[in-house]
């Protein structure tokens, strides 16, 4: 039988080591028998910000390099892209592209996407999103790989499989999403109506350096040596959870996902191939967000709406800035969809009365100055 997920080892990014675990990981589910010569394949990578591939912010280049040799090799078209927080257009991606090491898939028999059009998507079977504005280049595949990296995430506590996909909606159109869903569970949501609707038919989750702390951005490298992967976002992101010590009802996404019958509740219900528990971090930093369904209510009752409103205030994280860090540069204020952020004396004031905890400003501080921050009633809990 088929395993949902495969695990297996993989050291570093090197052409002699990424080649090989790549073969190994996708063999369970059948390799690439499926491409055939002239398809259009779409590799989904997260080029999340402008980052060297040593600061785990983004999908290595070197493994994407061996994913696309494999590809061109069976004789398909292989498309890269993605679109950043920011400008989507020709000047702002290429300069990513750039940065993060992307070009060398040119190299490798690849190309990297220049079609910065955008198209309109009705998905009635969306639980939330049912209209959205979508990136054209991934209309235009044939087959979507998604290429995502393993790191922390301020609202979504971890941003793997299911959240790369929303890459798909065009930058600036990212933050309208943020306040549109400003619920992390709406949120969580419209990430898997994404993951529904363009269906990637193979998740890769590049696990070799990871990014725990201050994520998805801001925090640190931590090397695991691992690569995933899975037909479904899903499942693979069920297993990445465990990775890193998180619990299925800690990461939105995943709560989202059980909703719709597409994960069992726990990763003993897969059948995975290869040991997670060899790979597994226990100390890994990651963010408890607080978002847990357990800290919202039933929402029918006064008293379970209540309840839910005191302990989301008492319990949810929320953005600080470290003015020591901070340069002053107004990013943050500029990315804030609720335009809950001023400028005081050059550092950033939040009103938290209009914050909506969607952490655009701590994911896009190009200095790592604004800080995923727990109550003091949450740490005390703790204890």
């Amino acid at each position: 039988m088929k395993p949902e997920v495969v695990i297996v080892p993989c050291a570093n990014y090197s052409e002699e080591e990424a080649g090989p675990a790549l073969e190994r990981v996708l063999g369970p589910l059948g390799g690439l028998d499926w491409v055939r010569p002239g398809m259009r394949i779409a590799i989904k990578v997260n080029l999340v910000t402008f980052a060297k591939p040593e600061k785990a912010a983004t999908t290595h280049p070197g493994l994407l390099c061996a994913l696309v040799k494999l590809l061109a090799a069976r004789g398909a078209d292989v498309v890269v892209g993605d679109s950043p927080g920011g400008l989507y257009n020709a000047a702002y991606v290429n300069r990513v592209y750039a940065a993060t090491g992307m070009r060398a898939a040119e190299q490798a028999g690849g190309r990297l996407n220049q079609d910065f059009g955008e198209r309109e998507a009705r998905f009635p079977e969306g639980k939330v999103c049912r209209q959205f504005k979508y990136t054209a280049w991934l209309g235009d595949a044939d087959a979507i790989i998604n290429l995502c990296k393993l790191k922390t995430h301020g609202m979504m506590a971890m941003t793997c499989g299911a959240k790369n996909m929303f890459g798909s909606i065009p930058g600036t159109m990212k933050p309208e999403c943020h306040f549109r869903y400003p619920d992390p569970r709406d949120f969580a949501r419209m990430i898997v109506d994404l993951d529904e609707y363009f269906k990637p038919c193979l998740t890769i989750v590049d696990a070799v350096d990871c990014m725990e702390g201050n994520g998805p951005t801001g925090g640190t490298p931590r090397h695991m040596g691992a690569l995933l992967a899975a037909e479904s976002p899903h499942k693979a992101d069920l297993v990445c959870a465990g990775l890193i010590g998180l619990k299925r009802e800690e990461v939105p996404t995943l709560e989202a996902a059980l909703e719709r019958g597409l994960i069992p509740a726990s990763a003993e219900g897969l059948t995975v191939e290869g040991d997670p528990a060899a790979f597994a971090i226990p100390d890994f930093q990651r963010i408890t967000t607080g978002n847990s369904h357990l800290f919202q209510g039933d929402g029918k009752s006064l008293f379970g709406r209540v309840k839910g409103t005191v302990m989301n205030w008492a319990l949810s994280q929320r953005p600080v800035v470290r003015k020591a860090e901070c340069v002053g540069c107004g990013e943050c204020r500029d990315v804030c969809p609720a335009r809950a952020i001023t400028m005081v004396d050059k550092k950033p004031r939040i009103d938290r009365k209009a914050c909506i905890r969607c952490f655009c400003c701590q994911e896009f501080c190009p200095k790592s100055a604004m800080k995923v921050r727990r109550t003091a009633i949450a740490k005390l809990l703790d204890h």
